[in-house]
C-alpha cells in the first residue's frame, strides 16, 4: 500500500495525518506485512481484500438490538446481518423458521451466549466440558456462575465418551449442559454430538442442553466429506462459529445460532432503541456483518469448498513432509491442524507456532502455501543440525 493511497483513504474519511505520524503507520504496516508472511500457527486466514467496503467506514454503523427486529437508529447493517446468519443457519441445518442468531465479536461471545441460554433454561444444570476445551470456557463459566465438571480427553483431543457417560450416570439429579468442541484449540479434535446425544438418550435424560463450540471447524464443516456430527440435526441447541478464521477478516467476529424457542425465553423490549434486547452487548459492530456478507457473496459455496480442499491438501502435505525429515507429525481426520513435537524457540517465534505441553501446531488456513511449509521444514532442519 503506497503513501498516496493511504493519504487518499484518509481524505475520504475527512482526516489528514502529519508526515511523521504517517511514517509511523508506514513502519507498522511494513512490520505487519513481514509477520503475516510467517503466520501459520494460529487459525486466521489472510487471503482477503475488502477494499470495496472502505467507503462504509465513513459511517458509524451500530447494530444494537435484535437483527430481526426494527430499531430507531437507522445507521445499521441489520439487512446484511440477517443474510449472514441465514447463510450459516442453512449450513448448520437449523430447523426452518425455528432458529435465531446474530453476528458476534468472536466465538468467546458466541460460547458465552450459548451457555447463558442453557443457564436460563436449566438453572440447576451442570456444564460438562473436556480438558481440551478453549481457555475461555472456564472464564465464561465464572462469569455465569455455573456449576461444571471437566471430562477427560482422549489422546487425539476428543472427549472421552466413557468418562462422560459414567459422570452423567452418577449425577442424574442435575440436568446436563454439554459443551462440545468441534475443532479443539491445539489438535482440532471434534466431539461427536450425535454420539453425545445417544448417550443422553441411553441414560433417559430428557432435560439437557448441547452447545457446540465450532469456532474453527464450523466455518467449513459442511464442506467435509463426510461431515462431522456438529449441527442442529445432530442435536445441537446452539452453535458458535468464528468469522475471521476460515473466511478471514481484519476485525475479529463470529456467528452464534440457537433454537428460537430458547432465545424467546430471554428477550425483552428496550424503548430507547425501539427494539428487543436479545444479544450479549448493547452496541454491536455494524461493519463486520458487511465483511462476512461480502466474503460469502464473492466466494459462494463453490469458493468455500475450494478453500476447504486447498487447506486439507496443504495439511496432508505438511504431515508427510515433516515425517520425511523424521518429525513425528500427525493430524486428526479432515483437520487443517498439524501437531508435532515443538521445535527450537527460534523456529517457534519466527513462524508464530502456538505450543503447549511440549507440542506445537501449524494450522493450514486457506492462505498457507506449500512454500511456507518447505521454509518451515528447512528452519527445523537447520535448528536441529540436520542436513537440509
Amino acid at each position: 500500500m503506497t503513501y498516496m493511497i493511504k493519504q487518499k483513504a484518509c481524505r475520504m474519511m475527512g482526516m489528514a495525518l502529519p508526515r511523521t505520524d504517517q511514517m509511523q503507520l508506514d513502519q507498522f504496516y511494513e512490520k505487519l506485512e513481514q509477520f503475516a508472511q510467517r503466520e501459520i500457527g494460529y487459525p486466521v486466514a489472510f487471503d482477503f481484500d475488502y477494499s470495496a467496503l472502505i467507503p462504509f467506514l465513513s459511517f458509524s454503523l451500530n447494530n444494537a438490538g435484535d437483527p430481526f427486529m426494527p430499531m430507531t437508529y437507522l445507521l445499521n447493517s441489520h439487512d446484511f446481518e440477517r443474510e449472514v446468519v441465514s447463510f450459516y443457519a442453512q449450513l448448520a441445518k437449523a430447523p426452518e423458521d425455528q432458529w435465531w442468531g446474530y453476528v458476534t465479536n468472536g466465538s468467546t461471545e458466541g460460547n458465552l451466549y450459548g451457555l447463558y441460554l442453557a443457564r436460563e433454561l436449566l438453572p440447576n444444570g451442570i456444564v460438562y466440558f473436556s480438558q481440551d476445551s478453549h481457555y475461555s470456557v472456564g472464564k465464561n463459566l465464572h462469569f455465569l456462575n455455573m456449576r461444571h465438571i471437566m471430562i477427560r480427553s482422549q489422546p487425539n483431543g476428543e472427549m472421552d465418551y466413557d468418562d462422560l457417560r459414567e459422570t452423567l450416570r452418577i449425577r442424574r439429579d442435575a440436568p446436563p449442559i454439554i459443551f462440545a468442541n468441534v475443532g479443539t484449540t491445539m489438535k482440532e479434535a471434534r466431539d461427536d454430538i450425535g454420539l453425545i446425544r445417544s448417550i443422553l438418550d441411553d441414560l433417559a435424560i430428557e432435560d439437557r442442553y448441547i452447545h457446540c463450540d465450532a469456532a474453527l471447524s464450523g466455518g467449513y464443516a459442511a464442506f467435509l466429506d463426510p461431515p462431522p456430527a456438529w449441527n442442529f440435526e445432530d442435536g445441537a441447541d446452539s452453535i458458535a462459529i468464528s468469522g475471521h478464521k476460515f473466511l478471514g477478516s481484519p476485525i475479529p467476529c463470529g456467528i452464534v445460532l440457537a433454537r428460537r424457542g430458547h432465545v424467546d425465553r430471554i428477550g425483552h423490549s428496550v424503548a430507547y432503541i425501539g427494539s428487543v434486547d436479545t444479544t450479549i452487548s448493547g452496541s454491536r459492530n455494524g461493519f463486520t456483518p458487511l465483511l462476512l456478507w461480502y466474503a460469502i457473496r464473492t466466494l459462494g459455496l463453490e469458493g468455500m469448498k475450494q478453500r476447504t480442499q486447498h487447506s486439507l491438501e496443504t495439511a496432508a502435505y505438511a504431515v508427510s513432509s515433516l515425517q520425511e525429515i523424521g518429525v513425528e507429525a500427525w493430524r486428526n481426520p479432515q483437520a487443517f491442524t498439524v501437531v508435532f513435537p515443538q521445535p527450537s524457540p527460534a523456529v517457534r517465534e519466527k513462524w508464530q507456532l502456538a505450543s503447549a505441553n511440549g507440542f506445537s501446531h501449524l494450522i493450514c488456513m486457506p492462505h498457507v502455501q506449500r512454500q511456507q511449509i518447505d521454509e518451515l521444514i528447512a528452519d527445523i532442519q537447520a535448528s536441529s543440525g540436520a542436513d537440509p
